[in-house]
């Protein structure tokens, strides 16, 4: 499965429902309607080949509209602040995952197993149309 991390807190953020929106600089190669796996680590990662291996999985989405970030978008991508030119993910389908198995957390997508003791949870409603 294609896997994105994301650092604490947000990526519990994301499991709950409370972020539905996921600001980066460039846009996911993902087919519509993709599942997803988000990881929460500790650290940024910010050099080609960073790596943390204490990483753990916290939800399962879908990616909708890639678009421009706005500053409308702050509370939903539960930002501090406004910086143009980044571009705003809706996340929707969002599944809560729990799994007491740590696992890696590496820049941009890559491909990551989901941990045999990984429990999903139903989706969580979403402010975002579903996009298949």
């Amino acid at each position: 499965m294609r896997a994105l991390s994301i650092v604490n807190p947000a990526g519990s953020r994301i499991a709950s429902g409370r972020k539905t929106i996921e600001v980066r600089r460039w846009r996911p190669d993902l087919p519509p309607g993709e599942d997803l796996l988000i990881v929460e680590n500790g650290r940024f990662l910010m050099e080609d080949g960073d790596e943390d291996p204490d990483g753990r999985v916290v939800a399962i989405v879908r990616v909708g509209a890639v678009r421009p970030w706005t500053a409308d978008d702050l509370e939903a991508s539960c930002a501090t602040g406004f910086e143009a030119g980044w571009l705003a993910w809706e996340l929707y389908d969002v599944r809560p995952v729990t799994s007491a198995t740590p696992v890696l957390a590496a820049r941009r997508l890559y491909d990551l197993t989901l941990p045999a003791d990984a429990r999903i949870g139903a989706a969580l409603e979403s402010p975002w149309p579903a996009r298949r």
